[in-house]
């Protein structure tokens, strides 16, 4: 499994094709993997940007992980990104709040800071954790 991933953030949307749809325009993320429920409730979904995934479900469907998130304030995860400048324009473009634009860090990256529809804060710049670069 060399090049895989082995965490995967996974955050619940009370409107998740509201939410795959926000990430996929102002993000650039791609739906990888998408299961609805009879119901056409989405019971889970993998959205991929470069090598990264994050797992998305539906809020109040039940289960162990819905159930131990209930109450849970927004969740932040990072990503990294070539162009933090260009990514911000396309987010902003998009109708996203844009909580800190791009900005040079005391530790030689550049990042910024945005907030989706539904309260999650997502960081995108270019400091890759572990000393990937």
């Amino acid at each position: 499994m060399a090049g895989t991933p082995t965490m995967f953030p996974t955050l619940l949307y009370r409107d998740v094709p509201g939410a795959l749809g926000q990430l996929t325009e102002a993000f650039g993320f791609a739906v990888a993997v998408r299961y609805d429920g009879a119901d056409g409730q989405v019971l889970h979904a993998e959205l991929a940007y470069g090598d990264g995934v994050v797992m998305v479900g539906s809020k109040g469907r039940g289960g162990p992980f819905d159930e131990a998130m209930k109450g849970a304030g927004p969740s932040g995860v990072y990503v990294v990104v070539e162009d933090p400048d260009e990514h911000c324009e396309r987010a902003r473009r998009a109708g996203v709040e844009i909580l800190v634009p791009p900005t040079d860090q005391d530790y030689g990256a550049r990042d910024y800071l945005a907030r989706d529809a539904e309260g999650n804060v997502w960081s995108f710049g270019t400091y890759r954790p572990g000393g990937a670069g």
